[in-house]
């Protein structure tokens, strides 16, 4: 099928892009089941749309179809007669038509503005009627079309996680911004400090360590229950921050995405739980824990 696409495909295209409505997707049987799924990707990757069922359209909802949208109609036949009112009003009001069938000749190939003709390959099924590889063709295009549009949009994982607030990809679509603990949240002391006032900051912001910042704010080191083993000596309440601050700590950027973060805290050596973000000075802290409360692995 892809062997098979020409220039009408970019022609499909350009028509859908400039629509400043929306995508009406329509189809009967088993090609409405597909345009219900093509409508519902393109709307979830930036382009307006939704269904409208054929039959019901003779009944009143062509009034959900306007002048500033655009129709894409599948029929594997091209001469399915429910579509022929909304066909109809397509071309009465001047609304673009793009059709998806299998027959050149068909009545909705010649009157679409542009018809995009899928490849004749027989259905899956042993008696050749029932519709299989023909709706999955249909589905694929569909799926190219809406792909084709998102990267002409410029769509990105942001516009993407805005759509999909919900279960696992919204997530995994979260950034470090979103989870961070920030202002007087974050763990933070001066090298000078004495470690017993260190150990306390610690002890009471609950990361399991504490950030190290020079007198410009920004941060130089990082000192980690691990660091208290490695130097735990009768001397070390005595002795300041800087003395046994780990430098150069590892930290992330804020709108990094949070399951990049996991797999930088997972990846480490040693691993650790917690992590800073930095412009140039630390701005918040994320800890594993908000990533996995937040559903983010």
């Amino acid at each position: 099928m892809s062997a098979s696409l020409d220039g009408k495909f970019t022609d499909a295209l350009n028509i859908l892009s400039a629509v400043t409505g929306r995508v009406i997707v329509t189809g009967m049987g088993k090609s409405g089941h597909i345009a219900r799924k093509i409508a519902a990707t393109l709307a979830s990757t930036g382009t307006p749309a939704y269904f409208v069922h054929p039959g019901e359209a003779s009944h009143g909802d062509l009034g959900m179809i306007a002048h500033d949208d655009a129709v894409i109609a599948l029929s594997n036949s091209g001469s399915t007669q429910e579509l022929n009112d909304l066909l109809e009003y397509a071309k009465r009001f001047a609304i673009p038509l793009i059709a998806i069938t299998a027959r050149e000749n068909s009545m909705m190939a010649e009157v679409a503005d542009i018809a995009l003709i899928l490849p004749p390959v027989p259905e899956g099924c042993p008696m050749g009627l029932a519709p299989t590889t023909s709706t999955t063709m249909q589905l694929a295009l569909g799926d190219a079309i809406a792909v084709a549009l998102l990267e002409r949009r410029g769509f990105s994982s942001s516009d993407f996680q805005v759509f999909h607030p919900g279960g696992q990809i919204g997530n995994n679509l979260l950034r470090v911004s979103d989870l961070m603990h920030s202002g007087s949240d974050m763990p933070l002391t001066t090298p000078d400090t004495p470690m017993s006032e260190a150990i306390l900051t610690m002890t009471e912001k609950r990361f399991g360590c504490v950030g190290v910042v020079d007198e410009p704010g920004h941060l130089i080191g990082v000192i980690t229950d691990g660091d208290l083993r490695r130097h735990m000596s009768k001397d070390m309440l005595s002795i300041s921050a800087g003395d046994i601050m780990t430098r150069n700590p590892r930290t992330i950027r804020a709108n990094a995405l949070a399951a990049e973060a996991v797999a930088f805290m997972n990846t480490s050596t040693p691993p650790f739980l917690c992590v800073f973000v930095v412009d140039k000075t630390p701005i918040g802290i994320l800890h594993l824990h908000d990533c996995l409360q937040a559903g983010v692995r």
